[in-house]
């Protein structure tokens, strides 16, 4: 293995067929505190948790695939098609610049130190990347990791040492602090960033944001309740950063819709806060019937440090999901959001799930446990960075490469970089059941520009 000089190597957990180095500069304590992981997005310095083409890449006709193909899930009866491009990494497919010659050095940034819940979230983010190595057989690629510290300084200094170690493109950083400490430092050594943040603030020149938009969550879940004929909205917001960001994207999606947003509350945290705003939305169902203007769906955001506490109270105010709609937002993915009564029936986005159950499997036959939910993001990167690795040093990681617009297809289904630095993704709608959820309206098939959100200019980490 290729180690950098006076840097300790991390072995992998598995035999490495790839020819890779995982190169660790890891120390000090995380400057942040992860407080949930049920949650997909980071915000406001939180995990709430909630992946090889040749010739002329922006020209090719189709999506990259960056991740093995996905077959049928026989519990949704869902499948995402598998990769039909024959030099993809997902069929084993590595380019021959990549297997001969000076390796691809890729920089990886995260907030590794320390054992709290943000260092967890990043050494299984370090193990998703590590597994995208090993999956590409034969790829000569090295990893760089560094400690960001989940800071803007933590992250100037792991970016002017990935840099100065050689690395092409940086992975990371998770927050968006520490990429606005960052992107200075690679925007002048015209290194590319995929950070990790969902952040629409540090997008641009040269920085794009990977993680989930709080806002193209909004207006696939807006878009498909109005096709179903709600028009009506009311909303239930934490009072917080993220109820901050995602209730102004629902305004505007129901805006943009057609549809109507009668009122919305929100409560802090903790369950008695959430009793007033509960009882003041069931009132406002009740009464709304009463005067022939009867609310079609109630937007509730939130996860499982939230929903299984709201969830009753709702209930207990009379609320009826049986004739009132509940829908929400991708943090409603998590495992147990059915054993909470009313949240049965109810939508949300994300993306379709057989790709990320079979990468949950190949990521526990690795390690043993199962992965934090930000892990194929972390992975997908990886998958880019590799699909792209093909050309000569210096002309990989264009913007024309970066944004080509078919895209690539990841754990997560298709996704697309764009010129202002965000990713569009193409999410499904799913529905909650007893045991999990299925799917009940399939990603588009293709990334058409004009069904994806507006740009909104909204802090979300």
């Amino acid at each position: 293995m290729r180690i950098n000089s006076n840097r300790p190597v991390v072995p992998l957990a598995f035999a490495a067929s790839a020819i890779f180095s995982v190169v660790a500069a890891l120390g000090g304590c995380s400057g942040d505190s992860v407080g949930k992981l049920a949650q997909r997005d980071v915000v406001a310095g939180t995990a709430t948790v909630t992946p090889v083409t040749r010739g002329a890449l922006p020209d090719a006709p189709g999506p990259v695939a960056i991740a093995p193909p996905v077959t049928t899930d026989a519990s949704d009866g869902a499948s995402v098609p598998p990769a039909s491009d024959p030099s993809s990494v997902a069929s084993g497919g590595v380019p021959a610049m990549l297997r001969s010659g000076k390796p691809l050095k890729i920089g990886l940034l995260l907030p590794l130190g320390g054992f709290d819940q943000t260092a967890q979230i990043a050494k299984g983010m370090k193990q998703a990347a590590e597994m995208a190595l090993f999956e590409a057989e034969g790829a000569n690629v090295q990893l760089i990791v560094k400690d960001d510290k989940g800071t803007a300084d933590g992250a100037r200094v792991a970016a002017e040492d990935a840099i100065k170690d050689g690395a092409e493109i940086l992975l990371g950083p998770l927050f968006a602090r520490a990429v606005a400490g960052a992107a200075p430092i690679a925007r002048a050594a015209n290194v590319p960033v995929l950070s990790f943040s969902n952040d629409r603030q540090v997008a641009g020149n040269g920085v794009y944001v990977t993680g989930f938009l709080p806002e193209q969550d909004a207006e696939r879940i807006v878009s498909y309740a109005v096709l179903q004929g709600k028009k009506r909205f009311a909303a239930i917001l934490p009072d917080d950063g993220y109820g901050q960001v995602i209730g102004a994207a629902f305004r505007s999606a129901v805006g943009q819709a057609g549809g109507t947003l009668v009122q919305a509350e929100t409560y802090p945290a903790g369950a008695n806060a959430m009793i007033g705003p509960s009882r003041r939305i069931v009132e406002l169902v009740r009464s709304s019937e009463a005067a022939g203007s009867p609310i079609d769906a109630v937007f509730v955001p939130g996860g499982q440090d939230v929903l299984p506490q709201l969830g009753p109270l709702l209930a207990y105010a009379g609320f009826d999901a049986t004739k009132v709609k509940l829908i929400g937002s991708g943090t409603w993915e998590f495992a147990n959001v059915g054993t909470t009564d009313i949240f049965v029936g109810g939508w949300y986005p994300g993306p379709e799930p057989s790709g990320w159950r079979q990468f949950t499997g190949r990521f526990i036959k690795a390690y043993g446990q199962p992965p934090p939910r930000m892990a194929s993001v972390a992975f997908d990167a990886v998958g880019i960075a590799i699909a792209l690795g093909g050309e000569q040093p210096g002309q990989r990681f264009t913007a024309a490469n970066l944004t080509r617009p078919s895209g690539f297809v990841g754990v997560d289904g298709t996704l697309r970089l764009t010129s202002a630095g965000l990713t569009e993704r193409a999410l499904a709608v799913l529905e909650v059941q007893k045991m999990g959820s299925a799917v009940i309206d399939a990603p588009i098939a293709t990334l058409d520009r004009a069904k994806m959100t507006a740009a909104h200019p909204s802090r979300v980490n």
